[in-house]
């Protein structure tokens, strides 16, 4: 007796299959990876005062440096220092830094149970200056397309991605340093 195709056990595997190659292939041009030489997508924030910050405030103005990170995290911790000592460096030229931290906000817990940092005072117990942005929700890893934090991305006046650094780093290596350098310099 012949089996039916439709009644196989087979035919609702090879249906989803065939159903998500499909929705991938159509969905391939809304798919832009955040990589070094691509735009830099969109992103508005709120200050720790509370006003909105943009990613489109900075572009055709600004070099920036915008760090994912959170209170909670040792690397993001240990790598903020270095983040200072070149906004001190480039204090007066057209760099910027955004320090967008995932923290749930303070007294709350985000959804692993972490409890949220306090981005004032962590900032005063660092010596911190630099703008710090906050994202509780954590859109911005969803937009930037980060695994982890911390997180950088070092953006040009025209709004590309020049370096993207998984995981901490010192900024104030001489490859960092030159860069931001030759960012300021160039139109």
């Amino acid at each position: 007796m012949k089996r039916s195709l439709v009644r196989s056990p087979y035919f609702g595997a090879i249906a989803a299959f065939v159903a998500i190659v499909l929705a991938a292939w159509l969905g391939r041009e809304n798919y832009r990876p955040v990589i070094t030489g691509s735009e830099a997508p969109e992103f508005t924030m709120l200050a720790m005062d509370g006003s909105e910050v943009s990613l489109s405030d900075f572009l055709g103005k600004d070099v920036l440096l915008v760090n994912v990170w959170a209170t909670w995290c040792g690397p993001c911790l240990t790598e903020m220092p270095s983040m200072q000592r070149l906004y001190d460096r480039f204090t007066g030229e057209d760099f910027e830094i955004l320090a967008v931290s995932i923290d749930a906000p303070a007294g709350q817990f985000d959804l692993f149970g972490r409890e949220g940092g306090d981005l004032a005072a962590f900032a005063e117990r660092l010596g911190l200056t630099f703008p710090i942005l906050q994202n509780p929700s954590g859109d911005i890893q969803q937009i930037y397309q980060t695994t982890g934090v911390p997180e950088s991305f070092v953006i040009g006046r025209d709004g590309i991605i020049y370096k993207k650094v998984a995981g901490e780093t010192d900024w104030n290596a001489s490859e960092n340093v030159e860069l931001i350098r030759r960012l300021l310099v160039s139109d």
